[in-house]
């Protein structure tokens, strides 16, 4: 009988232990990213680690519709200049401090302040005040009606504690981040990994994934071979190494749809193209975007032409510029191009060529960057490709392959990105037919009034064109079986950035 209480006692000790050790099992999910040389997502738009960390008065659910984050709720002014927020109480930042509306006060006037260079700040220009009424309240008064605000205010809001004196482009801040995000910073390594851990105190729901590792790997082909070794549990991938991944069957290829678009952008500050600018649309028509898209993507995504093609508010009577390389040789004849004994374009005495850069490591517009540059080569063109190893040089480049694109308002990558002087418009483009068009678009929550003014936008901008366009890319993740609650057909951010939108619904088979 005393032995058979021993070996019941022992078992039950047993259970219980391996109880305990079940419970304190922790999961960690490894993800190949991208390098960061500071986490500032008030200056820089692209970063997909800001929604682990930071949240915004709004947020986008599955279905892209604006919803509550740090705001309970809102009220809009008849005349739709006036927005008063209501903020959740009891939200900390991750030191434990409290988040209120000096917060968010703070945050949108350094964005908005002109020595900061935020290339965010047009979102935020019609703004004229900001008023805190209280801890939980926050009213801004804009000097004309904004549609797309309720869209910006998804912009991570900053602790003022932490910040106020600090300068937002070097601050240390930026490389220790504190926010109210699902995960907190617990380490940096850099050049090798940003460690993040869940929060448990998060005001809403709280993360199932205990740590997820940031892996530094700037090479595409690299992310593949990881993902092969095991080494990393998910990372976007390129449309060759995706074909790999699905032949094996062991993993899971999610192939998203996105609005994200990739063309060659042109620097208008450039002396070339101050000069050789209306060469544009003959070199629009020189590009055979059907060969990109299945040379390059293997038919994963669709051939561009405008900047909101995948918007409500596209306009499908714009001029596509299909490839036609007899019009393009009627367009530099007419604009008195001649050819040399060689075959190539002359303007002036001097060959019509340019060089076009790519971002080293992105084999994607590394591939496009090679292939264009053949096509325009092709086409009569002195055009070379080339992979600046120190990375693009914006100033002072002739061109690059560009990526932009937005899954938002049709504000979005559109106002900031080609208005003139705009605080994303790398390419120095101006036109003030399309700044008026832009402006109009955004003024007004008149639908018609909007696709009228969106239409003119895009006939005026393929008019003159500030990028010639090739593609929108397919945003391919794979990922470990193990992982689940990824949402195959949503990504809400800009060049697949997003994927991490419902990070809280993820879970990790041990």
């Amino acid at each position: 009988m005393m032995k058979r209480t021993l070996l019941f006692m022992a078992i039950t000790l047993l259970l219980i232990i391996t109880g305990c050790q079940q419970q304190q099992s922790t999961s960690t999910l490894i993800y190949g990213s991208g390098d960061y040389t500071r986490i500032n997502p008030a200056m820089d738009e692209h970063g997909e680690i800001n929604a682990l960390l930071f949240d915004g008065l709004t947020d986008h659910d599955g279905d892209n519709h604006v919803i509550p984050r740090l705001a309970t709720d809102w009220d809009v002014s008849d005349e739709g200049r006036t927005y008063t927020f209501h903020l959740k109480d009891g939200v900390t930042w991750h030191d434990g401090e409290p988040f209120t509306a000096e917060d968010v006060k703070f945050t949108i006037e350094a964005i908005m302040n002109p020595q900061n260079g935020s290339e965010n700040a047009p979102n935020f220009e019609d703004i004229t005040a900001i008023d805190v009424v209280d801890d939980l309240t926050v009213v801004f008064h804009l000097k004309e009606a904004n549609v797309t605000f309720l869209d910006y205010m998804t912009m991570a809001v900053l602790p003022k504690h932490l910040l106020e004196g600090e300068d937002f482009q070097e601050a240390d801040f930026f490389k220790a981040p504190i926010g109210t995000g699902p995960y907190k910073l617990k380490a940096w390594d850099v050049g090798q990994a940003i460690t993040l851990e869940k929060n448990p105190d998060y005001f809403d729901k709280v993360a199932s994934i205990d740590t997820i590792v940031f892996k530094i790997i700037t090479d595409d082909e690299v992310k593949a071979l990881q993902l092969q070794s095991g080494e990393l549990d998910l990372a976007q991938v390129t449309p060759k190494d995706a074909a790999t991944f699905e032949k094996s069957g062991d993993y899971v290829v999610n192939d998203m749809t996105t609005s994200d678009y990739r063309g060659i952008l042109y620097n208008f500050a450039n002396p070339y193209w101050i000069e050789n600018r209306d060469l544009i649309p003959a070199i629009n028509y020189a590009v055979n975007r059907d060969d990109v898209l299945n040379t390059v993507l293997l038919g994963r995504g669709d051939v561009a032409y405008s900047p909101i093609q995948r918007n409500v508010y596209n306009y499908e009577g714009v001029e596509h510029y299909a490839f036609n390389p007899n019009k393009a040789e009627t367009l530099f004849e007419q604009l008195g191009c001649r050819k040399d004994s060689e075959g190539y374009w002359t303007r002036g005495g001097k060959r019509i060529g340019f060089t076009i850069n790519a971002t080293p490591g992105d084999h994607v517009r590394m591939d496009m960057a090679q292939l264009v540059a053949q096509q325009l080569q092709q086409a009569g063109l002195d055009v070379k490709a080339y992979v600046p190893s120190e990375g693009i040089d914006w100033s002072n480049q002739e061109a690059c392959i560009i990526g932009w694109g937005s899954p938002f308002d049709a504000d979005d990558h559109t106002y900031k990105v080609f208005g003139t002087d705009k605080g994303a418009n790398y390419s120095g483009y101006s036109n003030a037919k399309v700044d008026a068009y832009l402006l109009a678009g955004r003024q007004t929550a008149d639908d018609s009034a909007r696709r009228e003014a969106y239409k003119n936008f895009q006939i005026e901008f393929a008019k003159d064109p500030a990028y010639t366009f090739f593609c929108y890319i397919d945003a391919i993740y794979v990922s470990n079986p193990k992982l689940h609650g990824i949402d195959p057909d949503t990504v809400l951010g800009h060049h697949g950035v997003g994927i991490f939108w419902n990070v809280c619904d993820w879970t990790l088979e041990p």
